[in-house]
């Protein structure tokens, strides 16, 4: 079994076309000069004991932001991603997702979004 750090590395490797695109503004402190990660795991423990991990598509730590990018994936996921969403935001994160189609089809309006959150 890939190690989180492995794994982590591999999503990177492997992303979506929408999550190439958004990425371009949000590096290297492009957007409104915040930090963000990709692929970056965040860390919780679990109600019995057991330390459990979600890797978000974007963090941002400064504005305790996570955006995820939707494919068609996660029409099969419904249950997991609100169940994510729940325990991130107990942690006091906010999410922002987007479908990749939205992202690939105008990009500024999405980016529009994430600055408005920051």
């Amino acid at each position: 079994m890939p190690s989180i750090t492995e794994l982590c590395r591999e999503l990177r490797k492997r992303q979506t076309s929408a999550e190439i695109l958004l990425w371009q503004q949000p590096r290297n402190r492009e957007l409104s000069n915040m930090k963000f990660l990709r692929q970056h795991p965040i860390y919780i423990k679990s109600i019995q004991g057991k330390m459990l991990f979600y890797i978000p598509d974007f963090y941002c730590a400064e504005a305790k932001l996570v955006i995820e990018t939707d494919g068609p994936v996660h029409q099969f996921k419904q249950q997991y991603d609100k169940n994510c969403d729940e325990v991130l935001a107990a942690l006091g994160l906010r999410i922002l997702r987007f479908e990749n189609e939205d992202i690939l089809r105008d990009c500024e309006l999405v980016l529009r979004k994430i600055n408005a959150m920051l």
